[in-house]
């Protein structure tokens, strides 16, 4: 069998990549384990021994099950290095904190655009030093951006497939030529690997990464970095504000009984990601008593079932059209996520102004007699019931009590008309075989590269080859949908093209209104995302765009 690795480093490919950002974000975040008991003890030793912030004076210590395998810029495609490389350094454009309204970081305007579209001028800032005291400039940034695409890391699709050439046309103007005009590409600039790098430390070339270092321009500098624990110190020549701390201590746990543990008994200032519904729900009922803080914010993490139109009867738009009238959105939410969701009516999370419920206007939850009629329609009877096969990663408990749930709810809904199996295999089998075409139907999530609705779009209804209303090379096959319509693949590149907010919006409400005529996806979905602070520790949040920014964060 071929290996994860080099199945998901395929360059040709870039959709492929994706699926690995699935597998190391579905790793990272959704390996819950119910079987813990609240109350077991670990063998993880806090950071402060004495108790948080015992670590040293004004430092913060903060907790999480999360790992970073590299904190290279051009290698690093998880949620975990995200964050850190969002805090060590910098990047072109920034979201305003507490919003959505991106702004300048490096840069000192937002681009001049061409007439065409193709062509973005830059003027950088002139008073920013890198970490090793290498001044900040045009040729620094296009080297980064370079190296970033040439090097052939996981990530490296995101701008390489976008970017034609990377130019200092001034000491400190850059300017970016796209290979075709593309609305998002300043919020792309955004992603946390798009940060300049020193070319004193760093150098382009395939495979040529740099993983346990990190030399940047941002607020803090990498002291530490081992397997359990990380350490970042104060940049004292920041060009920007200091943060509100002394430095961050970062401990990485084994499990989340651990990490619970740890922080309720006082020995950490923070927990951030992730601890099971039991722990959350627990950490909530005594927030008043147990002397912290719980802060819940949204995330723009999708969940969302995609129904291959390869295997019969998927193919019949009426079938899938009834599966969406069976799925009870608020029940999986009470049942499953005790409330720590929210029922998700479009892939576009409900986040964005633009989203719209379709799903919940077209098919309502757990539409029984809309269902039935369906399939009725469709040819199918108690004489002749229907019958679907529900896959998704055996290491999630998760998924496996969502898929529980909705064959329960759904053989009861249509008794002796429909039967649910539900089946799993290792996580890596599955990704690695959704895009042959082998399930039938898969429980998936999807993690955004960057704030811009085209990265719920595209990556779902695009593909690059297709006939016979089956999708045979790209995106929607890789998602394992294999959808395939020359009005979606049109639509898609006028939105990604078109510069003109009011056009595009339109472009994106068609292209909803074809995901629920079509469904090749059903959204189910979205996460909750919590955050617990010790009472007394102060600019703890996350973000709208989900960074973690870990200047802000203080003891009172």
């Amino acid at each position: 069998m071929t290996s994860l690795v080099s199945w998901f480093e395929n360059r040709q490919r870039p959709w492929a990549d994706r699926q690995w950002r699935r597998v190391a974000q579905f790793v990272g975040l959704f390996g819950l384990c119910f079987a813990i008991a609240i109350g077991c003890a670990g063998n993880d030793q806090p950071v402060a021994e004495d108790g948080a912030g015992a670590a040293g004076d004004g430092r913060i210590t903060i907790g999480t099950t999360l790992t970073a395998r590299t904190l290279d810029p051009a290698d690093a495609y998880e949620t975990f290095p995200g964050i850190l490389l969002y805090n060590l350094g910098d990047r072109l454009y920034t979201y305003e904190p507490g919003t959505t309204d991106l702004v300048p970081q490096l840069a000192t305007e937002l681009p001049t655009v061409s007439d065409d579209g193709l062509t973005y001028t830059i003027p950088l800032r002139e008073d920013v030093t890198l970490h090793d005291g290498t001044p900040f400039n045009a040729e620094v940034m296009a080297f980064s951006i370079q190296r970033f695409m040439e090097n052939g890391g996981r990530p490296a699709y995101l701008l390489s497939d976008k970017i034609a050439t990377a130019e200092a046309t001034g000491e400190h103007e850059l300017t970016l030529t796209l290979k075709s005009p593309f609305a998002a590409f300043p919020a792309l600039l955004s992603f946390s690997g798009v940060t300049p790098v020193s070319p004193e430390s760093y150098e382009i070339g395939t495979g040529s990464f740099k993983p346990d270092q990190f030399v940047g321009t941002g607020p803090y500098k990498l002291a530490a970095f081992t397997s359990d624990s990380i350490k970042l110190d104060i940049n004292e020549d920041y060009w920007g504000d200091a943060p509100a701390n002394d430095g961050i201590d970062i401990q990485i746990f084994t499990s989340p009984a651990n990490l619970y543990n740890t922080f309720r008994t006082g020995g950490l200032d923070v927990a951030y990601q992730t601890l099971d519904p039991e722990q959350v729900a627990a950490l909530e009922r005594e927030e008043s008593s147990g002397g912290w803080q719980v802060i819940e914010a949204g995330t723009n993490v999708i969940n969302y079932m995609a129904l291959n139109q390869k295997i019969e009867p998927l193919n019949d738009v009426k079938v899938r059209q009834a599966i969406a009238a069976m799925v009870d959105r608020p029940l999986l939410n009470d049942r499953v996520f005790q409330g720590q969701a929210e029922p998700l009516y479009s892939l576009i999370p409900a986040s964005f102004d633009i989203a719209e419920p379709v799903f919940k206007e077209a098919y309502g939850d757990g539409d029984f007699a809309k269902a039935e009629t369906l399939l009725t329609e469709a040819g199918f009877s108690e004489a002749n019931p229907l019958t679907v096969e529900v896959w998704y990663p055996s290491a999630s408990t998760t998924r496996s009590i969502v898929a529980n749930t909705l064959k329960e709810s759904i053989e009861a809904g249509l008794p002796g008309l429909v039967t649910v199996n539900v089946q799993n295999t290792e996580g890596a089998t599955l990704w690695e075989n959704v895009g042959k075409g082998i399930y039938p139907i898969i429980l998936a999530n999807w993690y955004p590269d960057y704030y811009d609705p085209d990265t719920f779009i595209q990556p779902f209804l695009s593909c690059e080859t297709g006939s016979n209303n089956l999708c045979e090379e790209g995106p929607s096959q890789a998602n394992g949908s294999f959808y395939y319509s020359p009005k979606a693949n049109e639509l898609v590149a006028q939105q990604q093209a078109e510069q003109d907010p009011a056009t595009r919006q339109q472009l994106i409400a068609d292209l909803q209104q074809m995901m629920v005529d079509d469904v090749p996806y059903i959204p189910l979905w979205q996460n909750k995302d919590y955050v617990f602070a010790q009472d007394g520790v102060e600019g703890v949040a996350v973000e709208p765009t989900q960074q973690f920014l870990l200047w802000q964060i203080s003891r009172g």
